[in-house]
């Protein structure tokens, strides 16, 4: 039996992979658009649909809503199977399982009814709202903000290491000054309000009552306003960095699925598979200097 990948002519698959998976071209982009239209306006139905009186008064329409919707990601999770050169790794890769998860739940409420004996049928409902995780595919912003991500870990994970160490020694602190007659009852409690004053939340739930208290928690925060400063910068820097490289294209790996690929490379930088002919009618911007 022939793979599904090979159910289209070798041109037929290799055009539908550049209007699916690239966004250079003007096809691309209107694919992509109406995509964007469809994910919004689909996670709009699963939001309207939990209000009482909408379930109440529309649900044949809302039913009606949810399964054109249920289809129209279906037919594009076929096509991207199809086109894709190598199906498996898409469907494994973390954006196909979200064009899963966009249209599984619709399917096991019908086939497997039982479910409901289970689990909450809202439950299923609820995951719909992971459509919303598509539109990160098509925002290509996110690959800028991926790759300051990326390059910005370490410092990120020193950070985090040092406000972990911040909350430990203010919730012991705590725990010791005020005591489980305060509601400190023990150093987890007193590092849950660490957090919460860091971040300057103030949910009321545990709060000081001596005078030594108080001042640690007006010290801790002041401390958080300040702390919050650093993150911004490193994340500032790290997307500045990033934009005065080369523009970033929609190009896309045939084999592992990764874009961003300059426009003249002929291998992947991240596989080695080498790549199909580039696409675009657009000029793309010259090089910062």
């Amino acid at each position: 039996m022939r793979p599904l990948s090979e159910w289209l002519p070798h041109d037929w698959r290799q055009r539908l992979y550049i209007i699916i998976f690239e966004a250079d071209t003007r096809e691309g982009r209107l694919f992509d658009i109406a995509l964007l239209i469809a994910i919004v306006l689909s996670v709009l139905t699963v939001v309207v649909s939990s209000v009482p009186a909408v379930q109440a008064t529309m649900p044949i329409p809302m039913a009606i809503l949810e399964w054109f919707f249920t289809l129209l990601f279906t037919a594009e999770y076929i096509a991207r199977l199809l086109s894709a050169h190598r199906p498996m790794r898409y469907a494994l890769s973390f954006y196909g399982l979200i064009d899963l998860l966009a249209i599984l739940p619709t399917y096991l409420a019908i086939l497997v009814p039982e479910l409901h004996g289970l689990i909450d049928v809202r439950l299923l409902r609820l995951m719909r709202a992971f459509r919303i995780l598509k539109l990160t595919a098509y925002v290509n912003e996110a690959g800028i903000l991926s790759i300051a991500l990326y390059n910005a870990r370490r410092k990120i994970l020193v950070f985090l290491g040092f406000i972990s160490i911040i909350v430990v020694i203010f919730g012991t602190l705590m725990h010791i000054i005020e005591g489980p007659e305060h509601g400190f009852t023990s150093i987890p409690v007193g590092i849950y309000w660490a957090i919460v004053t860091l971040t300057t939340t103030g949910y009321g739930d545990v709060v000081p009552v001596t005078g030594l208290g108080k001042a640690i928690t007006g010290f801790v925060m002041l401390l958080g306003y300040s702390v919050i400063a650093i993150p911004t910068g490193i994340m500032g820097a790290e997307i500045h960095s990033a934009m005065r490289k080369k523009p970033i294209t929609t190009r896309t790996c045939g084999q592992c699925q990764t874009e961003g690929h300059d426009p003249d490379a002929r291998f992947c930088k991240h596989c080695g598979s080498e790549l199909g002919p580039y696409q675009s009618d657009t000029t793309p911007p010259p090089e910062p200097s």
